[in-house]
C-alpha cells in the first residue's frame, strides 16, 4: 500500500492547476502537493488573453483568475493601438488561495525535496513518501539541448498617491529606452490606484540589475505623473525563450523516470514564455489519463512536449531572427511592425495557432533585419552547438 495515488514535487502554477483539476474530476484519488515555499506558487503574477483559454477551461480557471480587463494596450514610437481582446491574470496569492481551498491538507508546505524516485519522494530530514504516480513540477532546470534568449524582468506592485486613470494592461510600453536588447514596460492596473509595473527585457543573458531596473520603474512613474505611496510587493523572474534546440536530446538528458510538467517539460510558449494556456491545456489532459502512473504521465507530457516542439517551429525560427539577426538597440521595431497586423493574427499567435497565410504575412514585406543575417539564421541547423545550453539559469 503505497501512502498516496499521485504526489506532486513543487507547488508551481502548473502542479497547483494539475492538482485542481484532478481533485475536481476525481476526487476519490489521494493526492499530495509538496512544495518548499510558505505558500503555492511562490511571488508571480501569470497572463494570458482570453482568446488563449477554450471556454470550458475559462470556465474552471474562474476561481483563480484574480483581474480581467476588457481590452489591451500597447505603445511604440511610431504608434499606440488598442486591442481588444480580454487579457487575465492569475497572481500567486489567488493561486494558492483557490487551491489550497480545495485539497486541504493534500499540501505540505515549507518542505524541500531531497530527492526523487519513480515511486516516491524523499524530504529533507529523511522522510519517504510512496506513490504510483511522481510528477515533478519544479520549473526549468539546466539543459545542453536547448539555445535560448532570456524574458527577465522586474515588477513593482504600486500604490499611488492618486487614481492612475488606466482601464486596461499596457501590455507593451516600447517608448522607452532600448537597453539590454528589447525593452519594454508592462503595466496591470488592478485598482484605481494600485498598478503593477513590470520593466521586462528582451535579453541575450539571463543577468540583471535589481537597483538599477527599480530605479528605472519609479523613473517611469514619475514620467505618467504617478506618485508613488507604497510600495506593496516586489517580483522578479527570468523566464527562457526558444531560439532552437534538439527535443529528442532534451528528452534523452531528462529522462520518464519521473513525469515532468510545465517548464520542467518544456511546455511555454517559445516567443512570448507564456504558460499558463500549455499548464491549463496538461490539467486537462492528466485529469483525462485512464490509470495515473509516473510512466503513463510521463509519456503523454513527453508526447505534448514533442509535438508541440514541432508545431510551433515557426515561433522559433521568429525568435532567431529578432536575437540572432537583429541589432539588439533595434529589436523594438520587430515588435512595432507586428502589432500594426490584424487583430485576429495577434490573438492566434499568442496562442500559438498561426496560420499559413499568418505565417506568410507575418514574414512579407522588408524585414526589420538585415536580409543576408535573417538568411543565415532561418534554419534551426544554423545554430552552433556552442549556442546551446543555459537552460533555466
Amino acid at each position: 500500500m503505497t501512502d498516496y495515488d499521485v504526489i506532486f514535487a513543487g507547488g508551481g502554477l502548473a502542479s497547483s492547476l494539475a492538482a485542481y483539476r484532478l481533485r475536481t474530476l476525481r476526487p476519490e484519488l489521494r493526492l499530495l502537493v509538496v512544495e518548499a515555499g510558505d505558500r503555492l506558487g511562490a511571488n508571480h503574477t501569470w497572463s494570458c488573453h482570453a482568446t488563449d483559454l477554450t471556454a470550458e477551461q475559462n470556465g474552471w480557471m474562474e476561481p483563480f483568475i484574480t483581474y480581467r480587463w476588457a481590452g489591451q494596450v500597447v505603445r511604440f514610437p511610431k504608434f499606440t493601438r488598442r486591442l481588444h481582446a480580454g487579457y487575465q491574470s492569475v497572481s500567486s496569492e489567488r493561486l494558492h488561495r483557490a487551491a489550497q481551498s480545495l485539497l486541504g491538507s493534500a499540501v505540505r508546505l515549507n518542505s524541500r525535496i531531497a530527492a526523487l524516485e519513480p515511486a516516491a519522494i524523499r524530504v529533507e530530514g529523511g522522510e519517504r513518501l510512496t506513490a504510483p504516480c511522481i510528477i515533478d513540477g519544479r520549473g526549468p532546470a539546466p539543459s545542453e539541448a536547448l539555445a535560448l534568449g532570456f524574458q527577465k524582468f522586474i515588477g513593482l506592485e504600486l500604490r499611488l498617491a492618486a487614481p492612475h486613470g488606466e482601464t486596461v494592461p499596457v501590455i507593451m510600453d516600447a517608448t522607452v529606452s532600448q537597453d539590454d536588447g528589447y525593452r519594454f514596460v508592462y503595466t496591470l492596473p488592478f485598482s484605481a490606484d494600485t498598478v503593477l509595473i513590470e520593466d521586462t527585457y528582451y535579453a541575450d543573458g539571463p543577468a540583471f540589475e535589481p537597483e538599477a531596473i527599480r530605479r528605472k520603474i519609479e523613473a517611469y512613474a514619475t514620467a505618467r505623473g504617478w506618485r508613488i505611496a507604497e510600495i506593496i510587493r516586489e517580483e522578479s523572474g527570468t523566464l527562457p525563450i526558444l531560439l532552437g534546440g534538439d527535443i529528442d536530446a532534451f528528452w534523452r538528458e531528462v529522462g520518464t523516470d519521473v513525469a515532468r510538467i510545465g517548464l520542467r517539460a518544456c511546455l511555454f510558449h517559445p516567443t512570448t514564455g507564456y504558460s499558463l494556456p500549455d499548464a491549463v491545456a496538461t490539467a486537462d489532459a492528466i485529469a483525462k489519463l485512464p490509470q495515473l502512473t509516473t510512466q503513463t504521465v510521463a509519456n503523454l507530457t513527453k508526447s505534448m512536449s514533442k509535438r508541440l516542439w514541432k508545431e510551433r517551429g515557426f515561433y522559433r525560427m521568429l525568435n532567431r531572427l529578432w536575437f540572432l539577426a537583429a541589432e539588439p538597440e533595434k529589436r523594438y521595431v520587430v515588435m512595432q511592425r507586428f502589432y500594426s497586423l490584424g487583430e485576429p493574427l495577434i490573438e492566434r499567435f499568442y496562442r500559438a495557432a498561426s496560420t499559413n497565410a499568418d505565417k506568410a504575412r507575418i514574414l512579407i514585406g522588408r524585414p526589420p533585419v538585415p536580409i543576408v543575417r535573417a538568411l543565415a539564421h532561418i534554419r534551426e541547423a544554423s545554430l552552433r552547438p556552442s549556442q546551446y545550453g543555459n537552460a533555466g539559469q
